[in-house]
């Protein structure tokens, strides 16, 4: 019998990837990724789901995104300080 893959595991790689691809809005999605990815790993302990590879891979994801949506945000905020005092 096949066990199921944890769905928190799922919606962590969703948000994951989502938060590397939409612009501002990937800061929260990431966060909530991240928060996901540790429930999914947690249950997928707890019950030996499958599903921790998902997880994994959206918690990377996350993290890669909230650093890329930081960056984007430090960008702008740069950009826009140069440009009103140049």
């Amino acid at each position: 019998m096949d066990n199921q893959t944890n769905t928190n595991s799922v919606i962590s790689l969703t948000f994951g990837i989502l938060s590397l691809l939409i612009p501002f809005i990937g800061l929260i999605l990431g966060i909530i990724s991240i928060v996901y990815s540790r429930k999914a790993v947690n249950e997928i302990n707890r019950t030996n789901e499958n599903g921790r590879g998902f997880a994994t891979a959206g918690l990377i994801c996350s993290v890669i995104g909230i650093i890329f949506q930081l960056l984007t945000i430090l960008g702008i905020v740069a950009f826009f300080s140069v440009a009103i005092s140049g």
